[in-house]
């Protein structure tokens, strides 16, 4: 306008300047306002019997939930689940609950409708079931979702978690084959990256920890002065079963080492024993840690069984309240570790080494190489020194979230050029 010299220029100028004009005014207004994603998570589980596969789900959507709002994106997640009877313990508007059979995965109208209307497809493989450990129909359907993500266009992440081992070769080539189309592949521990090296994975892989390092849960009341001291065991009931205990190849007869732990502690006077399940199904016995531990308890009149936990944050507070702990189920021994109780991993799989041991933490005992006699030596000595632990706990604790900052950057910084 400075530069104008006529009426008429101005006329010509004006509809640039109205322009101009409105995009000052209403410019940051239309720009804040955020912008939809739809996010399809697979093998996660609003209502597992597993409260473990449950604190994961949990604490996976929380994460995403914050990382969404830190970059200005309005989620909405689809969770595609198993049918369980279970009620869902996740809940909220942006969710949306999608139960499909195995069978049903063949129809192009159910899973695979549902990824095509997504806009990325994050796959958690339920903590550990990118393996054969478990047999190999688990992993191959595992497998069969992800090609399915691929066929259907839609970028890929794998979220943290346990890869490997595959004790056979072609399912190991499979699996590779299927994490090359992945956008990124994240592990939950510094093994599983190895092996995907040693392996030949030449993709990008995010080392970080364990999700559920960040499942919230209600903080524990203080605690009474003068009272027993409380310890906490989980049963699983997968390895209480002989079933369990001889197709996982452990050492040890579990179910007679369980008692022989239960007695060791109620020698001290001053201890109280409670046993912690932490999968609680109707329908799978041979999985079941409440018919395992009351199964113990009847032997042991002096002992309480915990109650049936409705969610992985319930459980998580429960345990918080407790002295000391120790379990064969890795998301019982996650949510004594990241409430700060002095704990005693009980290991049928190298999952739990290589988790605790990339946070700086070792002491985990392995119920498949070490005799009864050392494990309980282990977890009378963790018992009599657990102030050191608990110190050993807390530092391992801050250096865990750590690593999961380096998958937390990452998926933000893949979720926002999407």
């Amino acid at each position: 306008l400075i530069f104008s010299s006529s009426a008429a220029t101005y006329a010509r100028l004006r509809p640039a300047i109205e322009l101009a004009q409105f995009f000052y005014l209403w410019g940051p207004i239309l720009k804040s306002k955020k912008k939809e994603i739809r996010i399809c998570l697979i093998q996660h589980s609003p209502n597992s019997d597993n409260l473990g596969v449950g604190a994961l789900t949990v604490s996976h959507i929380s994460i995403l939930r914050n990382i969404c709002t830190e970059i200005g994106l309005s989620p909405s997640f689809v969770l595609v689940s198993w049918k369980d009877p279970r009620r869902p313990y996740v809940v909220g508007t942006d969710i949306s609950i999608v139960e499909v059979s195995r069978r049903e995965l063949l129809f192009p109208n159910g899973y695979f409708s549902t990824v095509r209307h997504s806009d990325v497809v994050v796959d958690i493989g339920a903590g550990d079931s990118f393996s054969d450990i478990y047999g190999p129909w688990r992993v191959l359907v595992g497998i069969y979702m992800k090609v399915l993500v691929l066929i259907a266009r839609k970028p890929l992440i794998i979220s943290p978690q346990t890869i490997g081992p595959f004790s056979r070769s072609w399912i190991r080539r499979l699996a590779l084959v299927t994490l090359r189309m992945a956008a990124f592949v994240s592990t939950r521990d510094f093994a599983s990256a190895e092996y995907l090296r040693k392996s030949g994975f030449k993709g990008e892989i995010v080392e970080a920890s364990d999700v559920a390092l960040r499942l919230p849960y209600s903080e524990p009341i203080a605690r009474h002065p003068g009272r027993k001291v409380v310890v906490g065991i989980n049963v699983s009931g997968l390895l209480f079963s002989p079933n369990g205990n001889r197709s996982l190849g452990l050492g040890i007869d579990y179910a007679s080492l369980m008692g022989k732990v239960v007695s060791d502690f109620l020698l001290n006077p001053n201890v109280e024993v409670i046993l912690v399940p932490h999968v609680i199904s109707d329908n799978q016995e041979d999985e079941d840690d409440y018919r395992a531990s009351l199964s113990l308890a009847k032997l042991f009149p002096e002992i309480s069984v915990a109650p049936r936990f409705s969610s992985p944050s319930e459980a998580k507070a429960f345990i918080s309240r407790l002295d000391f702990f120790c379990g064969a189920r890795m998301h019982s021994c996650i949510a004594a570790f990241s409430t700060g109780v002095p704990v005693v991993p009980m290991a049928y799989s190298r999952k739990f080494s290589g988790l605790f041991e990339s946070m700086g933490y070792f002491r985990t005992v392995d119920c498949r190489s070490e005799s009864e006699a050392n494990i309980r030596d282990t977890l009378k000595h963790c018992f009599e020194d657990r102030d050191i632990v608990r110190k050993e706990v807390a530092q391992a604790f801050l250096h865990g979230k750590k690593r999961l900052e380096h998958y937390e950057v990452r998926i933000s910084n893949f979720l926002s050029k999407v």
